[in-house]
């Protein structure tokens, strides 16, 4: 539980990274920013290729 953990608000801070532990927050109004959907990129909806069978 301290910098090295990423599902605490500490460890988010120190890998600078977000998540629920840190969400962005509008520096204005203080409310948490949510990212609309629409900006997405369409490429990631790509259909994936199926995974490799073992030998």
């Amino acid at each position: 539980m301290g910098k090295g953990d990423r599902r605490t608000r500490r460890g988010k801070i120190n890998r600078s990274s977000y998540g629920n532990a840190r969400p962005h927050v509008d520096v204005v109004s203080g409310a948490a920013v949510a990212k609309p959907a629409a900006a997405k990129p369409a490429a990631a909806a790509a259909k994936k290729a199926a995974p490799r069978k073992k030998a």
